[in-house]
């Protein structure tokens, strides 16, 4: 923990974040469980000392404009310690904020559950929650902000369960506190643990924000997350055929191994706008896949993107990346946003931590989520396209392709060693096994190809603008499926895959 870290007040939280005068208090006065002398003594300080009536404030108020329910602990108030009271309150807030379609931004700095009413109060977690999950079931974003301190039950529950969560620099945060820790097992807990920067770091977090940043990171958020009703028109769709049939797959392989060709990164820089996240949110970050909420034009998204390895050295998509994709169509189904894949990547990770990992069990389950998601889906073939590292992102409404890209169940080279026993016959190996971007076309795969009249490398910004304008009309086809139709259209999709050439 940052010992200099200063605690900011609720109120001046809301000062911070929401627009000058826009904040409007839904508290009423709390009613307390029946209280002894000493904790009635208690509560008369705790209001006295914070100049609030509980450990939490509730409302709505104003965010660059945009209308958003609030709930914000105050820690000068018995530790911002949860009662039965606020219980009620916080509870009461989250259903008054799923009633009014409002996003949910909350800001907990809190010990946890307030001892002095022991487990009546620590149960309220589970009504907490379940307010939060009914929240989140009807589409409307939970934005969670955690400040120095926020442990216990609280970091348990309602601290926890954010579609983005980002945090104070420099705050404590974790489930048992440093002093609790310490009185049990007589031993300090080790420093820099349950710290901010380190949740960072592991991927249990998306951002460590200041709280002056904080308006600008939420009105970012919610422009993808609830875009004006201005921006929702559908782009017309673009043109469907490819004129360069008869390009030579090898000289599309290498062309995607070119260092140069635009990756997802890449991509996400020239998008309309675009908000990275950070891990699996269970604590574990893999450099191999970048997530992020992004708006093509008017269509907001959920983007899955594998990142190329800059170094030949650096490990390929390991089990950890899919997890962190899974969060991804979770994202994308509670938020009812499309979901986006970038497939980019010269295969999985091959390793004993992988198999350890469960690398083969995370394909499965990716596969299983993609093909069930009940949200609309394209998938983008970028670039290389290996092994099931590949395969694990692309079940979709609709499949875009560039056209250097590929697919293949291993990279050529591989399959040569295999058939031949050398790597030599890999461009014959490519052609033999179909795996260039006019085959996937012929059999039913790619509904829309981005050409290369120049190849991508030599013009990136170009590309990811056209490739980014593509996505958008491919969110737009995907979007007018009909709800009852989609799954068994998509299903129908990858059942006839081949039958057009057969």
């Amino acid at each position: 923990m940052n010992t200099s870290t200063m605690r900011i007040d609720a109120a001046t939280l809301l000062d911070i974040v929401l627009d000058a005068g826009s904040f409007e208090s839904w508290d009423q006065t709390p009613i307390q469980p029946p209280l002894s002398d000493e904790y009635a003594a208690d509560l008369h300080a705790a209001t006295a000392k914070s100049g609030t009536d509980e450990a939490v404030i509730t409302g709505k108020g104003r965010i660059h404009g945009r209308e958003v329910a609030v709930i914000v602990s105050e820690f000068r108030f018995l530790a911002g310690s949860i009662g039965q009271a606020a219980v009620q309150r916080i509870v009461a807030a989250i259903q008054r904020a799923t009633a009014l379609k409002l996003p949910l931004l909350a800001g907990p700095a809190s010990g946890g559950t307030r001892m002095q009413e022991g487990t009546l109060a620590f149960l309220g977690m589970v009504a907490i929650t379940d307010a939060v999950r009914r929240h989140k079931e009807a589409g409307l974003p939970y934005l969670v902000y955690l400040r120095h301190p926020t442990t216990g039950g609280v970091m348990a529950s309602w601290g926890s369960l954010g579609h983005i969560t980002v945090a104070e620099p420099g705050a404590l945060l974790g489930f048992l506190g440093p002093r609790v820790y310490e009185a049990l097992y007589d031993q300090k807990f080790p420093d820099g643990v349950q710290v901010s920067e380190n949740l960072f770091r592991k991927g249990l977090i998306d951002a460590v924000v200041p709280a002056d940043e904080l308006s600008n990171l939420v009105n970012r958020a919610l422009s993808i997350l609830q875009p004006s009703p201005t921006k929702n028109s559908f782009p017309a769709p673009m043109g469907q055929s490819y004129s360069r049939g008869n390009k030579d797959v090898w000289d599309s392989v290498l062309a995607s191994r070119n260092p140069r060709r635009p990756d997802t990164r890449m991509l996400l820089a020239t998008a309309d706008e675009a908000l990275p996240l950070n891990g699996t949110g269970q604590g574990e970050k893999d450099p191999g896949l970048i997530l992020a909420l992004a708006r093509f034009g008017d269509q907001a998204c959920v983007v899955i993107g594998q990142q190329r390895p800059r170094h030949p050295e650096t490990a390929s998509l390991g089990p950890a990346s899919l997890r962190e994709a899974r969060r991804g169509m979770q994202l994308a189904q509670e938020l009812k946003l499309p979901l986006v894949t970038i497939i980019d990547t010269t295969g999985a990770e091959l390793s004993v931590q992988s198999e350890e990992g469960g690398l083969a069990g995370e394909i499965a389950r990716s596969l299983n989520e993609l093909i069930g998601l009940r949200t609309a889906s394209v998938s983008v073939l970028l670039g290389q396209g290996t092994g099931g590292a590949a395969l694990a992102l692309l079940p979709a409404d609709r499949t875009l392709a560039a056209e250097n890209s590929w697919l293949s169940p291993l990279p050529p080279e591989g399959a040569s060693a295999i058939i031949h026993r050398s790597t030599d016959k890999a461009p014959e190996m490519a052609r033999q096994q179909k795996i260039g971007v006019p085959a996937l076309c012929e059999a039913g795969l790619v509904d829309h190809v981005v050409e290369e009249q120049v190849d991508a490398s030599k013009q990136p910004r170009e590309f990811c603008q056209q490739l980014g304008l593509a996505i958008a009309a491919e969110i737009s086809l995907a979007r007018a499926i009909p709800d009852a139709h989609r799954l068994a259209r998509r299903q129908l999709k990858f059942q006839r895959i081949g039958e057009a050439e057969a």
